[in-house]
């Protein structure tokens, strides 16, 4: 049975337009977008601000670029291609290993020099970008995820989605990749969200299209024994990652590489509500504890935000009797 719009505020719920008036109008300027709808600035931008990031190993800017491909790509045996003002996954291909004269997906599909190049060429002339405008194809380092993570998703790495409001985090989730979303993180496409508590990082809930869900629904993995490490770390480099944008409401995408720890992928300016789903809370009693602080709080360093956000936020989170479609 649906649930009213009154029903949901009462719960603390935040919509669509509270959303996009309350939080990204008012403390989001506009022109501060393109730090974090451009991925290449958003990079070279947290390099600056001692974010790590996976390395990058060049931008393609031309489609006179794409004639030295090959020989760019051949010292790499895995890597990220993607475009620099994508969104929501789109043109992101992975190559996780080669052999001979292929490059293998994880699922093991072949693609010849020819694919990888027309793919960057459709990248360069803005297929996947905001609005198709020209685009830059930008190639990472492949991201090693920690073996423990293995069983969560299907063809691509689990990553965190930590929503940062004001400087201070306020929920996050674990995004998993299945067959239905094509090894995306996307929610909207399929992938699963796993809500994540904010003190430790323990799951609290986990939702594949709006409906709750407690294993993985294609390695069965057991979503309620996740366990995150460094949490507190992750915590720390989304504050420190919005506080380089000088946006107020941010969403900050991050995964754990089993070498290098947490390295933040992304940065969303208008995150998405069905994190709420995921942790089966809403943000509105939360954004209100933060708005309640002393100014002096706000100028905080990271670690001590965290800390904070960690005490208050925490303890007694608003459990909500939401109905997904099953229990």
């Amino acid at each position: 049975m649906a649930i009213s719009r009154k029903h949901l505020k009462a719960l603390g719920i935040v919509g669509m337009n509270d959303r996009n008036i309350n939080l990204i109008t008012a403390y989001n300027p506009r022109h501060l977008f393109p730090l974090v709808d451009n991925k290449l600035r958003t990079k070279l931008l947290a390099s600056e601000h001692g974010v790590a990031t996976p390395a990058l190993l060049g931008a393609l800017h031309t489609q006179h670029d794409l004639k030295s491909l090959a020989e760019f790509l051949e010292p790499h045996a895995g890597f990220a291609m993607k475009p620099a003002k994508g969104s929501g996954g789109k043109g992101i291909l992975v190559i996780a290993s080669s052999r001979d004269e292929f490059f293998l997906k994880a699922n093991g599909a072949e693609l010849a020099i020819d694919d990888i190049r027309r793919h960057a060429s459709n990248i360069l002339a803005g297929l996947f970008s905001l609005g198709g405008k020209p685009d830059v194809t930008i190639v990472e380092e492949l991201i090693r995820p920690d073996p423990a993570y293995k069983e969560l998703s299907v063809e691509g790495v689990p990553d965190i989605r930590v929503i940062v409001y004001r400087g201070f985090p306020l929920m996050a989730m674990m995004r998993l990749s299945t067959r239905a979303s094509d090894g995306k993180a996307n929610l909207h496409q399929g992938a699963v969200g796993l809500g994540l508590a904010l003190t430790d990082g323990s799951p609290v809930n986990a939702i594949q299209f709006d409906r709750n869900v407690r294993e993985h629904p294609d390695t069965g993995a057991d979503l309620m024994s996740v366990r995150i490490p460094h949490w507190t770390g992750l915590l720390e480099i989304a504050a420190r990652a919005a506080d380089a944008t000088g946006l107020g409401y941010i969403g900050a995408d991050m995964v754990i590489d089993r070498d290098k720890g947490p390295l933040l992928l992304e940065l969303n300016a208008r995150p998405g509500l069905a994190i709420q789903i995921a942790n089966c809370a809403g943000l509105a009693p939360r954004l209100r504890a933060i708005d309640k602080l002393p100014p002096r709080c706000f100028r905080e360093s990271p670690q001590q935000r965290v800390r904070r956000a960690i005490e208050i936020l925490g303890e007694g989170q608003l459990n909500l009797k939401l109905r997904t479609g099953s229990d």
